[in-house]
């Protein structure tokens, strides 16, 4: 670690502070595959502390919560680096404080971006007499704790804790201080940390409807490069019929064929560039062996008035193949229109292209039993023709479930 100190903080007991390296560990944390993996493990040793933890989400009553600790090592040379990993979820100290000692903690709800010690609150033989103490500090092998609660706008409450053994002295006022000092950075830390939480959580959610829609999706930058695909897409291309990647860019065999794809990709980023996110493009792309021709839609990817496009992603290639057939959900399709599982498995097979005389003796049943089912289903969702029934199911949120 660089030893330039913190200006006025220079009686911390540790080593002196190299406070750049301090903030960009706070700011990294965000982006790291342990959040703050590398900052704990560094104020743990800054502050001279036996474990830093990290709370991320309370426990609560049937919620394990998210905590992330640093404990100091003991006997192990190879452990002694301030950028150790973290310690395991499993380890005594957090799991028996998100299912069992929560609740009697008492150096909770602290002033928000106030730093307070647990020796603000209790005394030493107040915490001493407690149960909290009795059956958790004292088998954990701690006393002293300092602690910093933020808030980021979205409404996230994150608890930062320093706790020491009792034969170790109490935080020092300059070590108060280095908290309060990094306090507003913890908090855009944080903050950043559950921006990409909730667009991480966004982005699944819509990729994974996207994928149980049967459909492949392929994203490109402005170079043309594949950035991403899903499932399906990566599925396609694997294939190799009609549709491939050389070199990272998306190809269709054939010149002339390829000619246009190209020539379409370059309008919907010159479209990009205008803001115009309504331009569309629509290929067909021949396959080999009688196949059928699979269906491209290319159109811009929305991007903010800040956004750099060179590596950013620039078009959305949505394919729809007609040999793939994802159906609705029966147990879904059936909540959604009181149908029994019978009557559900008909109106699936009916939407993947089935007549009804091909249902009936798939499913092993007679013309008359399918032809009541039929009857039945027409009751229930308001169709009064097969036609209708598919276009219902296909339209319908049952694929998604």
């Amino acid at each position: 670690m660089n030893n330039r100190s913190i200006p006025g903080l220079t009686n911390l007991a540790t080593t002196p502070v190299d406070y750049d390296a301090l903030i960009a560990a706070i700011y990294r944390g965000p982006l790291e595959t342990q959040p703050w993996s590398t900052a704990l493990p560094l104020l743990r040793e800054i502050m001279d502390s036996h474990v830093v933890s990290l709370v991320l989400r309370p426990p609560a009553k049937n919620d394990r919560g998210v905590i992330l600790n640093s404990v100091r090592p003991t006997g192990d040379p190879a452990s002694t680096t301030p950028a150790g990993p973290l310690s395991d979820a499993a380890d005594w100290e957090v799991t028996a404080y998100r299912e069992q000692f929560f609740a009697l903690d008492p150096f909770v709800n602290l002033p928000v971006d106030k730093v307070v010690a647990l020796a603000d609150i209790l005394d030493d033989e107040a915490l001493v007499a407690s149960e909290y103490y009795e059956h958790y500090l004292r088998p954990a092998g701690l006393f002293r704790i300092l602690g910093l609660d933020t808030v980021e706008p979205g409404g996230m409450l994150a608890r930062l804790r320093f706790s020491r053994r009792r034969e170790e002295p109490p935080f020092t006022p300059d070590e108060r201080a280095l908290l309060a000092r990094i306090a507003p950075h913890i908090r855009l830390a944080i903050q950043i940390h559950a921006t990409i939480g909730r667009t991480a959580s966004e982005r699944n959610l819509y990729a994974g409807a996207v994928e149980q829609l049967a459909v492949a999706t392929i994203i490109l930058d402005e170079q043309g490069h594949v950035l991403s695909t899903n499932t399906i897409a990566r599925a396609l291309l694997e294939d190799a019929d009609g549709l491939t990647v050389r070199g990272q860019h998306l190809l269709i065999e054939g010149r002339d064929r390829n000619r246009e794809l190209q020539n379409s990709l370059a309008t919907i980023v010159e479209a990009q560039h205008r803001g115009e996110t309504s331009v569309v493009k629509a290929l067909r792309v021949p396959r080999s062996g009688g196949r059928s021709q699979l269906g491209l839609v290319l159109r811009p990817v929305p991007v903010s008035e800040w956004s750099e496009g060179q590596t950013s992603p620039c078009v959305a290639v949505f394919i729809s193949d007609p040999e793939l057939s994802e159906p609705a959900s029966q147990g879904t399709l059936g909540e959604l229109f009181d149908l029994t599982p019978a009557e559900a498995n008909l109106a699936v097979l009916l939407s993947r292209g089935l007549r009804l005389a091909e249902v009936s003796e798939a499913q092993n049943i007679s013309p008359h039993t399918a032809r009541a089912q039929l009857k039945s289903i027409f009751a229930k969702t308001g169709v009064s023709r097969q036609a209708e029934l598919v276009r219902l199911v296909l339209k319908s949120v049952a694929s998604l479930g």
